[in-house]
């Protein structure tokens, strides 16, 4: 029986049409997995960006807030300092180390910015080696973490900088100390006042710095986010955030008084008094440039700029990488600052 096959041009018809499905295939397995990637690096981007605004609102929320401590200053007749010497402490300008300096004339800075000025400064703040050029770097100190029981001190733990608060009188300590009505040992939980309060006390510096990696034998340095903070009796240093290339801050500030804020000021309008001023200070704007962790070849647009705050003296940075990027800003309100008929 005679057997009949494709003809040349049924065979050239078919590889023709199976080329075209094959193409369209790969085609979209291709449009799909550039997709994929892309939507997994913008959600890093929102990612990093969301954890590194949120840790830091955090901290920044709570300047201002001394417990049951009500004077506006500390001094040699309302306060005292128990813990003193801090290995590696973190200080810029007057009054402005850990602790308050009960001999100065200038009030206790809780907040303070600068911009790190690259190899010029080797230690920003005399703590900060690391910092990257032309990234600002702020400086906080406030009361955190859950109020102790007050009377049984259950929660006191060993290398931790307190605060004890009784309306007229403070005491910043690394263990609680015995009341002066109260006999008993040194350093041991005593009875404290009805009306004292007792909380963890912090001190945080937030800056930019770079950190290298090695993937495959190849080397590359990704921006980060770090913080020195008080641990005990010295600054340690620890990374918070990839990713975080740059980070700039605007001061709200109320100049007339009213609790209102009249005036937004940068790093370099700040002045001492400003610092100094602990009702002066109502909101922090806070601006950070988020980079991906590794470059993208599908990224073409040259000379990306970016731009951080507004007007004259905003910040203006371009690049002509590969690499994703995004702005993230909020402005982050003092609530233990100003009065309580606050309003912008």
């Amino acid at each position: 029986m005679k057997q009949k096959g494709f003809t040349l041009v049924e065979v050239m018809i078919s590889l023709f049409i199976g080329g075209l499905i094959l193409g369209g295939v790969m085609f979209t397995f291709i449009s799909m997995k550039v997709t994929t990637k892309d939507t997994m690096t913008i959600g890093e981007l929102q990612e990093s960006g969301r954890l590194a605004i949120n840790i830091m609102q955090r901290d920044i929320e709570q300047i201002g807030f001394w417990g049951t401590f009500y004077d506006d200053s500390f001094t040699a007749v309302n306060t005292t300092v128990s813990a003193t010497t801090i290995k590696g402490d973190c200080s810029d300008g007057t009054n402005n180390g850990s602790f308050p300096d009960l001999t100065s004339s200038s009030n206790f800075r809780t907040i303070y910015a600068k911009k790190a000025e690259g190899t010029k400064y080797p230690k920003e703040l005399k703590c900060i080696e690391d910092a990257i050029k032309n990234t600002d770097i702020l400086q906080l100190k406030f009361l955190q973490g859950k109020q102790l029981i007050v009377g049984s001190l259950a929660d006191v733990q060993a290398n931790v900088n307190y605060f004890i608060a009784e309306q007229e009188q403070a005491q910043f300590f690394r263990s609680i100390p015995d009341p002066p009505d109260t006999p008993g040992t040194p350093g041991t939980p005593g009875t404290l006042n009805i009306n004292t309060t007792v909380w963890p006390y912090s001190h945080h510096v937030y800056y930019i710095s770079e950190q290298e990696y090695v993937v495959n034998n190849k080397k590359f340095k990704v921006p980060i986010l770090k913080r020195q903070r008080l641990v005990g009796d010295s600054m340690e240093e620890e990374t918070i955030m990839e990713g975080v290339e740059n980070m700039r801050f605007v001061f709200g500030l109320d100049t007339t008084n009213d609790s209102r804020v009249d005036t937004y000021r940068s790093i370099k309008d700040m002045n001492p008094t400003d610092w100094e001023n602990r009702k002066g200070i109502l909101t922090v704007q806070l601006f950070l440039l988020i980079r991906a962790l590794q470059p993208d070849p599908g990224v073409k647009i040259k000379n990306q700029t970016y731009i951080l705050g507004e007007g004259s003296d905003k910040r203006e940075l371009t690049f002509t990488d590969n690499y994703r990027r995004t702005v993230f800003t909020t402005t982050i309100r003092l609530n233990n600052v100003g009065a309580n008929l606050w309003r912008i």
